[in-house]
Order: C-alpha cells, then sequence, then structure tokens
C-alpha cells in the first residue's frame, strides 16, 4: 500500500520540545520496562499471531456464515473493536448474510428478553467472550442464551457455541474443557481494550465476511511505521498534542470527530481504549465523540462559544464507497441549484473546512487525522495506530496504560448488595 495516513495540526507546536519525552515512551513500550508492561503483546502481535488457530478460525467462520444469527457475548473490549469494524466495513442499511448481534454488555432485562425472543426460531450461533468467564455482564447473558440454545439443538448445542478464553485457566475455560467447546485465546499478554486484533475481535469480523487477512496487514504496516523514533512517526506526534493539550494548554476534553455515520462505533471504542487507559491517579483528558454536521446543530455552540476546555481530533475520509450527486430543479423551490451537480461527498469535505476554521478561530484547537479510505486494510492500520498513540501518551502522563483499577470499585459494590438481596 502506497497511501499513508496524514496528521496536522491547527496551531503551531514546537514538537522537538517534546522529543525526549516521547521517545523515551516509545522505549517503555518496545523495551517492555514500563509500568504494566506484561500486557504488551498487542505491539508485535500483527505480526506473529497464532496462525494455526487463525485457521482454525476461518474454518469454522465459513461454518458459522451458513446460519443466520451469531450472538456475539462480551463486554468493553471483548465486544467493542469488533463492532467498530463491522460497522465501519458493512453498508448502512443492505443487510445480507449472517445477523451479528451483540449481547452481555448491559444488564437490560428488555434487551435481552427481546433478543431471545428473536432468536428462538432462528438457526444461531454463540461466541461467548471474557477471559475469566466471571464477567457480570458476559456470564449472565451466557446463562441465559446457553439454555435457549440447549433447548434447541439438544445435544448438538456444544458445536454451537464458541469461546473466547483464557488459554489454560479460568471458569470459562474449565467448563468449556469439560462440556467440549471450540475454543480460541485470550492472549495472556493482551488486556481487553487492545484486543481487538487477536481472536476477540477477528472471529466475530471474520464471520461478517470481512478481509481479517486485510486487517492484519493494515496493522503490521502500522507496527512497522508507529514504532519508528522519529517525529515522522504521526503516532508520536498525537501522543506529544494530547499531552500538551492536557497539561499545558489546560484543555479538559478531546472529542473525535467524524462526518461519518459509520465511525460512530469505532468512536466507542476509542473512548474506551484512551479512557480506561489514562483515566487515572487524577489525570487524564476526558474523551468524547461527535458526529458532524449532525452534532453541530446540537452541541456545536456549546464547542464554538462555550467553556474553552475542549480540542478536537477529526478523522478525515479522503476517498468514500459511494457518493450522490445533488439534483438540479427547474422550480428551485429551495434556492439550492448552485449545489446542483455538485457531489454530496465534495460538499461534506467544505463543510469538515469550514467547521474546522470555526472552531479554530474560536479557540478550539483541531487535529485531523487523513485516512485513504474506509476497507478492512487502513481500518486495521487505524486501530494500531490509535493503541500506539494511547499507549504513547498514557506513558507519557505517568500512568500505567494497562490496568483499570477504578472498574473493580462498581463490582465490589454489586456483589455486596446483590448478597442482601
Amino acid at each position: 500500500m502506497t497511501d499513508n495516513f496524514e496528521l496536522d495540526f491547527s496551531e503551531d507546536l514546537s514538537f522537538n520540545n517534546y522529543e525526549k519525552e516521547a521517545f523515551k515512551a516509545l522505549d517503555y513500550i518496545l523495551n517492555k520496562n514500563g509500568l504494566g508492561n506484561k500486557f504488551l503483546g498487542w505491539v508485535t502481535h500483527p505480526e506473529v499471531y497464532d496462525r494455526e488457530e487463525y485457521s482454525r478460525m476461518k474454518k469454522l467462520s465459513e461454518k458459522v456464515k451458513k446460519s443466520e444469527v451469531l450472538i456475539v457475548i462480551g463486554v468493553g473490549g471483548s465486544f467493542l473493536g469488533s463492532k467498530a469494524i463491522i460497522k465501519t466495513l458493512k453498508p448502512y442499511f443492505k443487510q445480507e448474510g449472517l445477523d451479528i448481534i451483540f449481547a452481555g454488555n448491559n444488564l437490560s432485562g428488555d434487551y435481552l428478553s427481546e433478543l431471545v425472543e428473536y432468536i428462538k426460531d432462528k438457526d444461531f450461533y454463540i461466541n461467548v467472550i471474557s477471559k475469566s468467564g466471571s464477567t457480570f455482564e458476559t456470564a449472565i447473558a451466557f446463562r441465559v442464551l446457553k439454555e435457549l440454545c440447549e433447548e434447541k439443538y439438544g445435544k448438538d448445542a456444544k458445536d454451537r457455541i464458541i469461546v473466547t478464553t483464557d488459554a489454560e485457566c479460568g471458569l470459562l475455560k474449565e467448563f468449556s474443557d469439560k462440556v467440549g467447546y471450540e475454543t480460541f485465546c485470550v492472549p495472556n499478554d493482551i488486556g481487553g481494550r487492545f484486543s481487538v486484533l487477536t481472536a476477540v475481535g477477528l472471529f466475530p469480523i471474520m464471520c461478517a465476511g470481512i478481509d481479517t487477512d486485510a486487517i492484519l496487514l493494515g496493522a503490521n504496516d502500522g507496527l512497522e511505521e508507529y514504532t519508528k523514533k522519529s517525529l515522522d512517526n504521526i503516532s508520536l506526534k498525537y501522543a506529544i498534542i494530547r499531552n500538551v493539550m492536557f497539561r499545558y494548554k489546560k484543555k479538559e476534553i478531546e472529542y473525535l470527530v467524524a462526518h461519518e455515520f459509520k465511525l460512530s462505533y469505532l468512536q466507542e471504542w476509542w473512548k474506551q481504549l484512551f479512557a480506561e487507559s489514562e483515566g487515572k491517579n487524577g489525570k487524564g483528558l476526558y474523551v468524547e465523540s461527535a458526529i458532524f454536521t449532525r452534532d453541530l446543530h446540537s452541541f456545536g455552540q456549546m464547542i464554538q462559544d462555550g467553556n474553552k476546555i475542549t480540542f478536537e481530533t477529526i478523522i478525515e475520509v479522503e476517498n468514500l464507497k459511494n457518493d450522490i450527486i445533488i439534483p438540479f430543479s427547474e422550480e428551485d423551490f429551495d434556492k439550492l441549484n448552485y449545489l446542483a451537480k455538485k457531489s454530496l461527498n465534495d460538499i461534506n469535505k467544505v463543510a469538515v473546512t469550514a467547521t474546522r476554521k470555526a472552531h479554530t478561530d474560536g479557540d478550539v484547537p483541531t487535529i485531523r487525522i487523513k485516512v485513504p479510505k474506509l476497507d478492512a486494510y487502513n481500518i486495521g492500520k487505524l486501530i494500531y495506530f490509535f493503541e500506539m498513540s494511547c499507549a504513547i501518551s498514557a506513558y507519557m502522563l505517568e500512568v500505567n496504560p494497562f490496568d483499570q483499577p477504578g472498574v473493580d470499585n462498581y463490582k465490589k459494590n454489586m456483589y455486596q448488595l446483590l448478597e442482601k438481596m
């Protein structure tokens, strides 16, 4: 591939002033001697992934594709990455082939009961994803859907349930071995929010009919580009800008902005990646997302003229697969004939430029990441870009990018309160 990502920043910034600090953070990653270093397996995974397991995944995905529905049960990093890529690369409306539904990421009885009703007469498979098997939301959903699967398929139910879990231990691994489920591995050296390029994300993506070979190729090219100790490395530049905004410019909120709805779940994955990695010790940017131009008609006023604590990172896609031309109207009832024969995507690009100028004029700094197009190769590379930038940025903040101690607090309270019911 010859097209590279581009990054530019709306303000003048002397990156050389932060070179030493950024290179030190990158060294923590490459030398595996920083905080949480036992979870750095994602760095080289696109190059050294288990080919035998990958082949098994491909073979099984062909079987699953012949059914009607795949239910992916998981929460956080166990579903956000695969859903982000599937939503980005599949058509908006033309739903062909396997219907992929996500469960086990909430505690809504309304949602789960409707799902049971929807799939009970359909031909379905289940892919449950949990390293331990005891993740609360996931375990509850699996218990309910496993029972439905067994009622429908009887002794063949074990061939309808695919488990992605720890390679050696844990409740789910032990149960899978006992029953005889097909299992794939959650690598011990890769945390959940960095796991989309492992079996955690790749198996559902395969079942969706997306080219995972191209995804891994893009990520592997990202491995080559984004591990270089050079200020030409845009993952370093992005990490530097974020730290400057937070530590020196007193910005508190970063918006990830897209002008394409297909990127909305990529934004959700990005929010988990950065929020869980950096939100520690009273540090870290609050991360939010916006779809423009839609959100310019809601909270755009706050971004433009409100409290100046925000900056924006814009994902701009240069070439989209589809487009439409504005027609000429004899009546010109809406006074839009000046747009006739123009492409809607070209108009959207003008909106990107116009909004960026308005916001930078209004003291809202903007970063722009230009992506050549939305395909499997580029989404794999974009995933790797954000993962590397996140790890560098967190190390520059002097926090552990790979733990999430605050997440456990609500779980402890839940268990204590449920025991009292």
